[in-house]
């Protein structure tokens, strides 16, 4: 467990495709993108929130991220990668890395809400180049072991299911 004061600068960086899916899959339930932010932040200074996400061949998820834009997220979008064969990837991963370093330089503390044990590099860049905090929020059954270990704290968001989960007929 870490010290939250309210001089500490905050950015959160949400792997919005990790947490969909694993909310979807473990609970089918979608998140509370404003109640998500304002656990993250907890009640210190906000510098950047940032929400990637991947855009549909179909493109209709126009609604979905002009709502997590009104919970205070910036979005940043890249459209899905359809390749020869038929096979499909949408991920964010060195964006969000390469984020978290820029943004790492600027803040007291990094959110990282995924589990994706992918970022286990990056957080370890963080803490010992840079003397960052960082802070893991993910769900505890879907996330990576090493990423959750390696990072200042972990928040579970099982443990938050009430504020931040709604159900849907997923």
């Amino acid at each position: 467990m870490i010290v939250r004061n309210p001089d500490q600068r905050v950015a959160v960086l949400v792997d919005v495709q990790n947490l969909y899916y694993s909310a979807k899959n473990l609970y089918k339930a979608r998140i509370n993108f404003k109640n998500l932010l304002k656990l993250a932040v907890a009640d210190r200074t906000l510098v950047r929130a940032i929400a990637y996400v991947i855009e549909s061949e179909a493109k209709k998820e126009k609604s979905f991220f002009d709502a997590v834009n009104n919970a205070g997220f910036e979005i940043k979008e890249k459209p899905l990668q359809i390749f020869v064969g038929g096979a499909k990837k949408g991920d964010w991963d060195v964006g969000i890395a390469m984020d978290a370093i820029r943004l790492g330089k600027k803040v007291d503390s990094v959110v990282i809400i995924s589990g994706d044990g992918d970022f286990t590099p990056v957080v370890n860049y963080l803490q010992q180049s840079l003397g960052c905090l960082v802070e893991i929020v993910a769900f505890k059954s879907s996330a990576n072991n090493e990423l959750m270990a390696i990072g200042d704290d972990f928040v579970n968001i099982e443990d938050h299911q009430k504020d931040l989960l709604f159900k849907t007929k997923v």
